[in-house]
């Protein structure tokens, strides 16, 4: 078992911040941008919250709430993730996402797990690299 490497995307985001679930901070984050996913070029806009732990590291999730736009279609998806802040200020978060879709050229990632890396830096860029688990 392994993982092949499916997408490249890049974009900026900007941050909310939420009320407090008692005593941790919650964030909300929207996206979008553009990259390569499955062999094809796409754009993402995604909405994602975020909450910090109390041991000090984040989990997030994007509910059903991501968007992925090709040429012939679209596609959905669902993410979770664990993170942590960086000292630039941005934050990095590793997860798991599910894609649902009916476009031909994006059928590859229905039914697939897919991990992924998400780095925003400091100033709000943000990198999102994944990879189908196999």
């Amino acid at each position: 078992m392994g993982a092949e490497k499916i997408g490249s995307m890049s974009g900026q985001t900007t941050v909310k911040v939420l009320p407090a679930n008692e005593t941790s901070p919650r964030f909300e984050t929207t996206g979008a941008g553009t990259g390569t996913l499955a062999g094809v070029d796409v754009q993402f806009m995604a909405t994602y919250g975020a909450e910090l732990r109390p041991n000090g590291f984040l989990y997030g999730e994007c509910p059903n709430s991501g968007v992925i736009m090709a040429g012939d279609g679209v596609a959905t998806f669902r993410a979770s993730g664990t993170g942590s802040f960086t000292e630039d200020g941005g934050a990095t978060f590793k997860g798991i996402v599910y894609f649902e879709t009916s476009a031909p050229s994006l059928s590859s990632l229905n039914g697939a797990a897919v991990v992924y890396n998400w780095d925003v830096d400091g100033e709000g860029g943000a990198s999102w690299e994944l990879w189908q688990w196999k």
